[in-house]
């Protein structure tokens, strides 16, 4: 289909077909429209054409998902490192997403929240997804984010930071979430030196690993099984005294991050290793020592949390970074792929929270680890929800949609989770 033909005939379409040598091609191509046009459905001719698409990607990623920005292969957990694949996976979505709004598929989603939800729902229950920018894709990565989507005042923002900075700012928080980010930078610095080998990836890896050795010594003691009255380690007189600050980790990371900066393909990962250099400044000077007792090393991780609930403000992303491996114990992005809405339901000052995810496949594989990412985000905003003492109960909602599939409805650590099927427009 010639370009002039598709921007004729599609408003904010986002699919461009092109011949070039015999091969047909699919790019994503972006129209703007006005609001009013945007939460009118496509034209039926449209919907067909983009249906058959879908289909045959859908039986090309059927294995293959997004996770952390990244496609991986979820029957056997293993990362999928394809370009074009990756590219066919954002088409997948993208086209999904525009399809969402069609009216058959919005029929299928009434029916089956009725179902899912009671016989009363009909006429109580929000229609979620029905406007374009509900259809959006969202990346969480900070509070601001979080706030502003949940309608948070200025107020409540600073009743959620302090809420969450002592338990956040915590030393071993601080080391573990360090830690993941080192090792996830390594596997994937090794992986890449492996094939495109060049003096700034192995530089890279040199620094990685010296990182590593640093920040050993300041999670080298475990004090929950530690007693009190331990003394510091006899010192070899034969051996240098290891005393380092925190002010040493830092260095290396502005290193990293530099060496790096160039290096599109572990951008995702330099990125995390940026965020972290905000919390490492403000702790420079504190002492990482590994030949103190236990007190000593005490008061250090102390003030490591003191100096961090200070000066983490609301908008940090580094706190935001903390936050996520406080809890959930991962660096994983959280990346929503149809970003719903907050609606109010019924009386009582009660609010659904709706957010959705996009499958390639139904396998049970796949399905529940859809279910698991969709569940993450909206425990977080649950969390940041209760945190900032909003008024009102919040109830969370997650929606998949699969082609061909049969919809009904899941249950998840008390959560509902409704998978709708998407079949041909009609």
């Amino acid at each position: 289909m010639a370009l002039r033909g598709v921007k004729n005939f599609l408003c904010g379409s986002r699919v461009l077909t092109v011949k070039q040598n015999g091969v047909m091609r699919l790019s994503l191509v972006w129209y703007h429209c006005s609001e009013e046009s945007e939460r009118e459905s496509l034209p039926s001719e449209w919907y067909e054409k983009a249906f058959l698409k879908l289909t045959k990607l859908s039986s090309f990623l059927k294995t293959v998902d997004l996770i952390n920005g990244r496609p991986v292969n979820v029957i056997d957990e293993s990362r999928v490192h394809d370009d074009i694949l990756l590219e066919n996976l954002h088409l997948f979505k993208s086209l999904a997403r525009d399809f969402i709004g069609c009216p058959s598929v919005q029929e299928t989603m009434k029916k089956n929240m009725i179902v899912a939800l009671g016989s009363n729902a009909e006429c109580k229950e929000p229609l979620c997804f029905s406007k374009a920018s509900e259809r959006e894709s969202i990346r969480v990565d900070s509070l601001t984010k979080v706030a502003s989507f949940l309608d948070i005042s200025a107020q409540q923002r600073k009743v959620v930071r302090a809420a969450i900075c002592p338990q956040v700012t915590r030393h071993q928080i601080l080391t573990g979430a360090l830690e993941e980010i080192l090792d996830g930078l390594k596997s994937e610095i090794e992986y890449f030196d492996s094939r495109c080998p060049s003096n700034q990836v192995k530089m890279a890896k040199q620094i990685v690993v010296s990182c590593l050795k640093v920040l050993d010594i300041a999670t080298s003691y475990n004090p929950e099984s530690t007693s009190w009255m331990r003394v510091a380690p006899v010192k070899d007189a034969d051996s240098p005294t290891t005393s380092h600050k925190w002010e040493d980790i830092l260095e290396r990371f502005i290193d990293l991050v530099d060496c790096l900066s160039e290096e599109t393909k572990l951008a995702l990962d330099v990125k995390k290793a940026e965020v972290m250099k905000e919390a490492l400044y403000q702790i420079r000077d504190v002492r990482i020592d590994k030949n103190i007792g236990y007190r000593e090393t005490r008061h250090q991780e102390s003030l490591v949390q003191k100096i961090l609930s200070k000066t983490l403000g609301h908008s940090s992303r580094c706190l935001f970074t903390l936050l996520t491996y406080y809890l959930y114990g991962n660096m994983q992005d959280i990346e929503v792929e149809v970003r719903g809405g907050l609606y109010e339901i019924g009386q009582g000052n009660k609010f659904r929270l709706c957010m959705g995810k996009i499958l390639t496949s139904d396998e049970e594989k796949m399905l529940w680890s859809g279910v698991k990412q969709l569940d993450k985000a909206l425990g977080l905003f649950k969390f940041i929800w209760e945190a900032a003492g909003m008024k009102g109960d919040l109830e969370l909602q997650g929606h998949l949609w699969c082609i061909g599939t049969d919809s009904r409805s899941l249950a998840y650590r008390g959560n509902t989770f409704l998978l709708h099927g998407i079949d041909h427009f009609r």
